[in-house]
């Protein structure tokens, strides 16, 4: 049953958490939370989603709260390391905030940098983490297809794990795929999985190795694992730079898909300066535990967002809530 607008405004905190280096282009991270019967959830759709995207986070957020979670197949999840587009000097400082992970998901392609960029950061990460570290790059979809076959050659000599929507579009990803099989470097589907309309699509075309996962954009746990079951492809599950409640979800999320083949991005809150709770889900020996998370009175009135944000934000639950009560 869909608990009313009034039932999910009366315990919502929006809170403004500062990220310890700019992520995606923003240097602050909004997020509103709420509790429900089964405990605190979160909605923190990008802000430049439009409320029928936003629809699928609200819809997350409910049945974290709403529901309980599928029973768990395992207590902790073996996560990545999450390497902004930082400079190849700032690589061992990033790295230091994920103790024990033995993977390392890199961003490239990005806005105002160059391959040669890309490059120097990869290379110092290899040399951080060593012959036996994996590497994984993100392009979330910042090349077109000459320049990612491009960049998957020069980036090879690393030894890269996959390659993540080095392409924005489904048929791009097909493409691309193709040109780079001499390489033996699979690639993987994010934006393409969470942001269509049909999940699907890219496992029907061939576009994909395999499948990264975001409880939040799918509309929940539930939705996700039914997405995973029909395409019959391994996912990784990771984070949408969630709060720890977030991050939570995405644990339960993890810990009830029967086969992981590949740790989770789901250590980002390594990536905060500050967190709602206490006992933030950061990795310690490369793992965080599945468990729920209450956050603490004071942090969040430490980071509580400004008045005009929080209007922003509460106006948003309303007219998303709208269109999924409709």
């Amino acid at each position: 049953m869909l608990p009313t607008l009034a039932e999910l405004i009366e315990t919502a905190q929006v809170v403004s958490l500062p990220l310890v280096t700019r992520f995606r282009g923003i240097d602050t991270r909004e997020a509103l939370v709420f509790q429900g019967p089964f405990g605190w959830t979160e909605f923190s759709p990008f802000v430049e989603y439009d409320d029928a995207e936003a629809a699928a986070w609200l819809w997350a957020a409910i049945d974290f709260g709403w529901n309980a979670p599928p029973a768990p197949l395992r207590e902790r999840i073996i996560v990545n390391a999450t390497v902004p587009a930082v400079g190849p000097e700032q690589v061992s400082d990033v790295l230091a905030r994920f103790p024990g992970c033995r993977t390392a998901k890199v961003k490239v392609a990005n806005v105002g940098q160059t391959l040669a960029d890309d490059i120097a950061r990869v290379r110092q990460v290899r040399a951080v983490l060593g012959a036996e570290g994996r590497i994984r790059v993100d392009a979330n979809g910042g090349w077109n297809v000459d320049e990612a076959e491009h960049a998957i050659h020069a980036l090879a000599e690393f030894d890269l794990e996959y390659v993540e929507q080095p392409c924005a579009t489904v048929a791009e990803l097909v493409d691309i795929r193709l040109r780079t099989a001499y390489l033996d470097i699979p690639i993987a589907a994010d934006e393409s999985v969470r942001r269509a309309e049909d999940p699907l699509a890219v496992a029907r075309a061939g576009a994909a190795d395999l499948l990264v996962i975001k409880a939040q954009p799918l509309g929940g746990i539930r939705s996700a694992l039914a997405i995973i079951a029909q395409t019959g492809l391994p996912v990784v599950v990771s984070s949408a730079l969630d709060t720890s409640i977030g991050i939570s979800m995405g644990a339960h999320l993890a810990a009830a898909i029967p086969e992981l083949q590949f740790d989770c991005g789901l250590g980002t809150a390594s990536l905060l300066a500050a967190d709602v709770t206490t006992s933030p889900l950061v990795p310690v020996g490369g793992s965080i535990p599945v468990q729920r998370v209450v956050p603490d009175a004071g942090l969040l009135a430490r980071h509580a967002a400004s008045a005009d944000r929080r209007a922003w934000w509460l106006n948003r639950l309303a007219s998303t809530y709208a269109t999924i009560a409709g």
